[in-house]
């Protein structure tokens, strides 16, 4: 088995466990830093190992378009490409058919796209997705599917279901790069019968994990939250379970304790490009003009790089000067900030006092509408 539950949470569905990979073992609860293009935006390899980080995400549709998968081949595979030691996982460009809906054309063979990049064609479907992945060599590979818009009506959410479900049987049966884990995709828009329908039909196909796909794509929170409470106790025990595209520090918790182990999401490093740092309090603007001569870290306490060298008055100063390492801190401090988060739920959970730590956490933190699964 790839996936080993360790503990459960008795007051919860929160749970930890291994995901063993041929990179490497991935404790959960984990979030996985976005890498669309083979890079964390502004983070080198050994900076992400120093965080801790323990799994990246990267994205086949835009390593198809640049530098293509033959080029990756040729390098010996993704991990050695962009130097990167630890696990994986690539997304298979179901995304990309929601959020480039006006370049693409939808069918039972795949996907037709007009590249964003240069208007040139390019097809994807369950064959070539799982190709591509097998050039990439990622750790876990996508199955192909089709993320719909909100909102979606019940037969439009019903074709789209149909669709999917087609390409994941396909992709299952495509040949797989050695040791490649291959993760099913639960989707059926935000109705709770396709919810249930496809979580039958994906488990039935047997994959190695099962992802929750199709949320964070402009529904109301309290709707996300329940298409998971609805979903994730369908997926079997002992397989991973990865909601994709999700999110903020605090929507990570809530889901924890619905029972989801894996994570990825763009806001640590996007919103860190844009100057707002992470706390236990909430996200803050570091170019407020209060810190104009503040010379406290971004966060008490905190032992991330840029916490332990620079101080909010210097980081400040660096943005609104737009200098890169500005940038680089403030996305540092927010993917240590996500690191240290993750470990502290997984310590809460096998103590069994999750629940403590979850109400605790979700009081002092102050709610933000920054919920996104786009590409970094």
């Amino acid at each position: 088995m790839s996936f080993e539950l360790i503990s459960q949470d008795p007051q919860s569905q929160a749970r930890t466990g291994i995901l063993r990979t041929s990179h490497g073992d991935v404790q959960t609860p984990v979030f996985m830093p976005v890498g669309t293009q083979g890079t964390v935006k502004t983070m080198s390899p050994d900076e992400l190992e120093e965080i801790g980080a323990a799994i990246v995400l990267a994205n086949t549709y835009h390593l198809n378009l640049r530098p293509g998968p033959e080029i990756i081949r040729a390098a010996g595979g993704l991990h050695r490409f962009m130097s990167w030691p630890r696990p994986l996982l690539t997304d298979s460009g179901g995304y990309q058919v929601f959020s480039l809906a006006k370049l693409r054309k939808v069918s039972d063979a795949g996907v037709a796209f007009q590249s964003h990049l240069d208007g040139s064609s390019m097809f994807l479907g369950p064959r070539e997705a799982m190709g591509i992945q097998r050039d990439l060599a990622s750790d876990i590979a996508m199955v192909l599917d089709e993320c719909t818009s909100y909102p979606c009506d019940t037969e439009a959410a019903k074709t789209s279901l149909d669709v999917t479900m087609d390409w994941a049987r396909r992709c299952r049966d495509q040949e797989r790069a050695p040791g490649q884990l291959v993760f099913g995709i639960v989707q059926g828009s935000f109705h709770r019968e396709l919810r249930e329908e496809a979580a039958a039909r994906v488990i039935g196909l047997r994959f190695d994990g099962y992802a929750i796909g199709g949320l964070s794509v402009g529904e109301p929170e309290d709707m996300m939250f329940e298409v998971v409470e609805w979903t994730s106790p369908l997926l079997p025990e002992d397989s991973p379970r990865y909601l994709m595209g999700v999110g903020t520090p605090a929507q990570i918790v809530r889901a924890v304790a619905l029972g989801v182990d894996m994570f990825d999401c763009v806001l640590p490093t996007r919103v860190g490009r844009h100057g707002c740092a992470y706390t236990t309090r909430g996200m803050v603007q570091a170019k407020a003009g209060r810190w104009k001569s503040d010379f406290a870290p971004l966060e008490d306490e905190c032992e991330c790089y840029a916490c332990r060298s620079f101080t909010r008055a210097y980081i400040r100063h660096l943005l609104n000067a737009d200098e890169i390492l500005g940038w680089r801190l403030v996305t540092i401090h927010n993917l240590h900030f996500y690191h240290i988060l993750m470990d502290q739920i997984r310590e809460h959970i096998r103590s069994g006092s999750f629940a403590e730590f979850s109400r605790t956490f979700l009081e002092n933190y102050a709610p933000t509408n920054q919920g996104s699964n786009a590409a970094d």
